[in-house]
């Protein structure tokens, strides 16, 4: 049996990468899917390709009002929203602290951390009224570890990464299933505007140091199982190959 069979989930940041990997393997393992992010042709494109399951709900995370629309729009489609993926994320504009724009610095910080917390908020009342659910958030090695020219992504995914465990000190106890995966490098197009920066050795990488987007999709599904439960609360990293292993991934 597919064992996401009835459930329905919400991914941000799905037009593409991860997010889109994530909604098509979600799909094929028997879950309804809302795709959303700000590009409305691309996860259209996407969601009419997985079929009926899926539904395409343009959205921008930093906008607390949309979220909640998109959360109603699972209700509506399907009846319940059992997941919640909090992928949407920016690495732009990569700049040293003293030069910095502090308007982009401040708009990655409204996705990147008050996106995760728009979904939560937005996701939690109706989990916990349904008396469960699974909400993971795509977290980092920066969350954990300065970079050079990434304060603005740094800090805002250390924020994610405690407000993750925020959310699991206060739903775990009302059925809430709650953790952060951290993908380590992964082959989508924000690791090629992080190779066009040439700024810290993230940029240094080659194409073939990354994992493919399918990779982490694959632990995503995993962690919506209860096969993870000993992870609760906690931050995933799939550089562990024991999780690797576990998962059966290898290079």
């Amino acid at each position: 049996m597919p064992r996401l069979s009835g459930k329905t989930a919400l991914i941000t940041g799905a037009s593409r990468g991860i997010g889109e990997a994530t909604a098509r393997l979600f799909a094929a393992e028997g879950a309804n899917v809302v795709l959303t992010a700000r590009s409305a042709d691309a996860i259209g494109a996407i969601a009419d390709d997985i079929g009926a399951q899926a539904r395409a709900v343009p959205c921008d995370v930093a906008d607390y009002d949309q979220v909640a629309g998109a959360v109603q729009s699972a209700l509506d489609a399907f009846g319940g929203l059992d997941i919640l993926i909090g992928n949407a994320g920016v690495i732009e504009p990569v700049s040293h602290i003293a030069t910095a724009d502090p308007a982009g610095w401040g708009q990655a910080i409204d996705i990147n951390l008050k996106g995760v917390f728009h979904g939560m908020r937005a996701a939690m009342p109706v989990m916990q009224k349904a008396g469960g659910g699974t909400i993971i958030t795509i977290s980092s090695g920066a969350a954990h570890n300065p970079l050079e020219g990434w304060s603005h992504y740094c800090a805002s995914k250390a924020g994610a990464a405690m407000l993750t465990r925020s959310a699991h000190l206060e739903g775990a106890d009302q059925g809430l299933r709650i953790m952060g995966l951290s993908p380590g490098t992964v082959a989508t197009q924000m690791q090629r505007e992080i190779k066009a920066t040439g700024i810290n050795p993230v940029s240094q990488l080659d194409w073939s140091d990354h994992i493919p987007p399918e990779w982490p999709a694959r632990c995503l599904l995993w962690m919506c199982t209860p096969d993870a439960d000993d992870w609760l609360g906690q931050e995933i990293s799939l550089r562990d190959e024991n999780i690797r292993a576990k998962l059966g991934l290898t290079a």
